[in-house]
């Protein structure tokens, strides 16, 4: 049984089986799934079962569709693998087949004409190393150090007379 499953909080719970036949995916009641999020767009997306992938295809979105945080080129189609995240604005939807999965797979996504590609695996933000974390605190710490030096000394040579 494939189905799209809600991870967002507020709608965690909340899935949806996805069939062979077109779903309008959406923020306003008529849609085959509604999601009423204000980042989700009244007629956000279209999706469709292929064998044992799901086909998106943005509808000129507001806030974007993107499928393991790539966006989907508007009125384009895309392939959503077992165990992928679709994001719809805000709100985020884990496809899932009910067949066991250890881990998602990493094969390539096209996105739209552009020929653009990228690792389903990739994320268009990443996280801060941990050296750069590092680097900035102890830079702050010197300049900390710097500034209660430069008070204190202030400070000692206002108290005493000038010759």
């Amino acid at each position: 049984m494939a189905k799209l499953t809600v991870l967002t909080e507020g709608f965690t719970g909340l899935s949806f089986e996805v069939n062979a036949d077109k779903a309008s995916v959406g923020r306003i009641e008529g849609n085959s799934l509604c999601i009423p999020e204000a980042s989700v767009s009244s007629h956000h997306c279209e999706l469709w079962l292929k064998g044992d992938d799901v086909i998106v295809k943005d509808l000129g979105s507001t806030n974007g569709s993107f499928i393991n945080e790539l966006q989907l080129a508007a009125d384009k189609e895309a392939t959503l693998r077992p165990g992928q995240i679709l994001r719809l604005g805000q709100v985020q939807l884990r496809f899932e087949t009910g067949k066991k999965q250890t881990e998602a797979p990493r094969q390539t996504v096209k996105l739209g004409d552009s020929g653009a590609t990228a690792a389903s695996g990739a994320t268009a933000f990443s996280k801060k190393s941990n050296k750069a974390n590092k680097v900035f605190f102890a830079v702050g710490g010197v300049l900390l150090l710097i500034i209660i030096g430069a008070l204190v000394f202030a400070f000692l040579n206002l108290g005493s007379p000038n010759p």
